[in-house]
């Protein structure tokens, strides 16, 4: 089986090489925009911000594609929806075109930012988008696109996705923590963190699946909720995080922590209030919860105390 990563420098695309379940199950080649990984290694060359994708998927011929690639500056990405808009739109439809030609599978990510936020129940996957901003028009464009390609897919939503590497809010803490006495952070605003290592677990599980046993393709294609159970506001993550890190000596004191409103932390790009997806259609096809997302925190902060 052949395998493509798109996106493998990026967070969950860094995650999934570093675990090394893709190489484990079949060839794979990594793809990053300029053709070398964080580390130096030489990768495949794919910029889906650019024409010539589709070249490189009829020279590779892969069986599956994990695109793990997109536009993610969603303040930036209100005054650039037209690239926004490519990278995460227009690109997955030419991936979902070509998989649908050639008989492959597409699992590609999306985001909890397709929602509205004024739910105040977890979100089914079938529940009416909204987006508030271009970056989640953006990703639902995406997945329209590969929907309507007809290819055989899995649409993993995620939400507060975090890892011990890379720029995401858990490592922006972890740095203003080390430097300040008190941090203000939103205390309106909830959702599940989760942790890329859920994600490439369950991705994993779910392609296991697809390949060992045909028979549940037809319930395994279409769209997921791959995020952690339980919720929380991005001030009660803030909490939790520094607690965490005090506890194994990546912090040499815990700050204070102020609760301040949405309001009080204008940004460009509205979020949405309520972020919490419902993942119990997810937990049924692995055969058991997703773990709570306090278990993420404390495996990424005993990686990074490791």
């Amino acid at each position: 089986m052949k395998i493509l990563l798109l996106g493998a420098n990026g967070q969950l695309g860094r995650s999934f090489v570093e675990d090394g379940g893709l190489a484990a199950r079949g060839e794979l080649a990594a793809a990053t925009r300029d053709g070398t990984l964080w580390d130096g290694a030489r990768a495949e060359v794919a910029d889906l911000a650019a024409p010539g994708l589709g070249a490189l998927l009829d020279r590779l011929q892969p069986d599956v594609v994990v695109n793990a690639a997109a536009y993610t500056a969603v303040d930036r990405a209100e005054q650039e929806e037209a690239l926004a808009t490519r990278i995460n739109g227009a690109a997955v439809g030419e991936l979902g075109n070509w998989a649908a030609a050639h008989g492959a599978l597409v699992v590609h990510y999306s985001t909890d930012y397709v929602f509205d936020g004024s739910a105040q129940i977890p979100y089914p996957v079938d529940a009416p988008t909204g987006p508030l901003g271009a970056y989640g028009r953006s990703k639902l464009a995406g997945e329209d696109a590969l929907r309507a390609s007809g290819a055989d897919h899995l649409i993993l939503r995620t939400a507060w996705v975090y890892a011990p590497h890379g720029h995401n809010f858990m490592r922006t803490m972890l740095r203003l923590g080390a430097e300040r006495d008190e941090l203000r952070v939103v205390a309106d605003q909830y959702g599940a963190p989760t942790s890329t290592g859920l994600i490439v677990r369950a991705s994993l599980a779910l392609l296991d699946r697809w390949f060992a046993q045909p028979g549940a393709r037809a319930s395994l294609c279409g769209t997921h909720h791959l995020v952690a159970s339980g919720h929380t506001s991005w001030h009660g993550f803030a909490s939790a995080i520094f607690a965490e890190a005090h506890a194994r000596g990546l912090l040499p004191r815990v700050p204070r922590v102020q609760p301040i409103a949405t309001a009080d932390y204008p940004t460009p790009a509205r979020r949405p209030a309520w972020s919490v997806l419902d993942n119990r259609g997810l937990a049924r096809q692995l055969g058991s919860p997703l773990p709570d997302w306090r278990d993420g925190l404390r495996e990424v902060m005993n990686r990074l105390s490791g």
